[in-house]
């Protein structure tokens, strides 16, 4: 499946939250902190947006990024949070 048909989304179970420390991706029995850029991917993925689109606002957020390298770096994350069963696809 390529970016622009695949709609990822939190899993159930999972929320982003904002704390004074910053935000926290909650997951069954777990959590994981959040640099800027990681909150900005998951604020997106919402079941509505493709890949393809989050990159693109994110490119709009991050002018200085090279639009290959904004790509595999949503990839790889996207990627690592479906392992950990935070990221469904729709």
């Amino acid at each position: 499946m390529d970016a622009s048909s695949r709609h990822p989304k939190l899993a159930r179970g999972c929320r982003l939250r904002a704390t004074e420390q910053g935000a926290v991706l909650l997951m069954p029995e777990s959590m994981l902190r959040m640099n800027g850029c990681g909150s900005e991917i998951l604020k997106r993925c919402d079941g509505s947006h493709t890949v393809e689109e989050i990159v693109a606002e994110l490119q709009a957020v991050y002018t200085g990024v090279e639009s290959e390298t904004l790509n595999a770096e949503v990839e790889t994350f996207l990627a690592r949070l479906k392992e950990r069963l935070a990221i469904v696809e729709v």
